[in-house]
């Protein structure tokens, strides 16, 4: 029997639905299809960290930890950062483990945001920036990246700041065109927010995946702008354990102080024996400073494998994606060609209009090549036979 509510319903996001990410995996199961869609590494991570996991819980990390995260892994943490980027953080008041980085990216925002304030962020972006700025009865502002590199018009941005703009949302290695922020990039954000209230939120859950000598241009390597900023980062992607769902972030103590009140509310507290083992193997900085070839070798491989296909690849300067285009060679909407992939060559990817609030399609896939070697190349072989329409 169906029990139906009495209680009227008012929803705080009426035109929000299932994400594309669950609609694509429900039709993906429903076809079998191949799975070139999740940016989630479909091959195991390092036995070493799923043994400090068993051996964490085998020997009693199984409580609670500190709200703000085991003080192992955040000295840890600062210490990588200090050496990598040069910015020092102090590990009691500038450093918070989160249950994810999406958690990490609502508790900045809602800890820093105001009803009647504005939020820049830049499209084709995350699902959950705009969403979760709503939550908080502020006006997400999206700004079009530039086409077909992807890049930021910083004069958009002058003209675009009010003062109601709270925050500046930037996302690099970006997801989902795979490009990167550069050093001039950073000294015109830096320039913008001068002598302004306006925080910087950067998602750079994926920094160390970066590819051809390029160098991660995050908010830590900038002294200026890290002076006003919230970096998000990720365990789970750094380390192959999307499941595990450990972040972190890190922010100015004026900044973090209001982070955590929200933190404290929502998790408390991070996984305890996941915590203990990224502590401990996070020492290693191989375990990390590896990752940029490791992934550039999977996405040359899909690229290869894919000369022969009717696809148009964009380059992927980092992260786990690459886009391709489809326009020389069909007019169908990337939901019908992203539809039709799934259906009549058992491949799943994801359009690129779920990642513009006002839908804005450009003929263009997403492809994820963090996957295995057998994986790319029946993905790749599907998308070889594909058909112009």
């Amino acid at each position: 029997m169906t029990i139906t509510s009495s209680v009227q319903q008012r929803s705080k996001l009426p035109d929000v639905g299932t994400t594309i990410f669950s609609v694509i995996g429900q039709l993906s199961a429903q076809y079998n299809a191949i799975n070139l869609s999740q940016g989630a590494p479909n091959f195991p991570c390092d036995p070493q960290l799923v043994n400090g996991v068993t051996l964490a819980m085998q020997q009693g990390h199984n409580q609670y930890a500190p709200m703000t995260g085991l003080s192992a892994l955040r000295e840890v943490l600062a210490a990588k950062v200090e050496t990598l980027y040069g910015q020092k953080y102090d590990t009691a008041s500038e450093v918070l483990i989160t249950a994810s980085a999406s958690e990490g990216l609502y508790s900045a925002i809602a800890g820093l945001v105001h009803p009647g304030d504005e939020v820049i962020f830049f499209e084709p972006a995350f699902d959950s920036y705009a969403p979760i700025v709503r939550l908080q009865g502020a006006t997400p502002v999206g700004l079009k990246l530039q086409l077909p590199e992807f890049v930021i018009n910083w004069d958009e941005v002058a003209a675009a700041i009010t003062p109601k703009t709270r925050m500046i949302i930037i996302n690099t290695p970006h997801n989902p065109s795979s490009q990167v922020l550069n050093a001039d990039d950073l000294q015109r954000l830096a320039a913008l927010t001068r002598n302004t209230d306006i925080v910087v939120l950067s998602d750079e859950v994926y920094e160390h995946i970066l590819f051809d000598g390029r160098k991660h241009h995050g908010m830590a390597t900038h002294p200026e702008l890290a002076q006003r900023s919230v970096i998000v980062s990720s365990f789970g992607k750094t380390f192959h354990v999307t499941g595990w769902r450990v972040g972190y972030l890190l922010a100015p103590a004026e900044l973090m102080g209001e982070v955590v009140k929200v933190h404290q509310f929502m998790m408390f507290s991070a996984d305890t024996p996941m915590q203990v083992a990224f502590a401990n193997y996070l020492h290693q900085p191989a375990n990390y400073l590896g990752l940029g070839e490791f992934y550039q070798r999977k996405r040359d491989t899909l690229t290869s494998l894919l000369k022969d296909s009717p696809f148009t690849l964009l380059p992927s300067a980092g992260s786990f994606f690459m886009l391709a285009s489809y326009a020389d060679f069909s007019d169908e909407t990337d939901n019908e060609m992203v539809k039709r992939l799934i259906v009549d060559h058992g491949v799943a990817t994801i359009p690129l209009s779920a990642f513009y609030t006002d839908g804005t399609d450009n003929k263009l896939i997403r492809l994820s090549f963090a996957k295995d070697e057998a994986t790319l190349q029946a993905g790749a072989r599907a998308l070889c036979q594909v058909k112009p329409r």
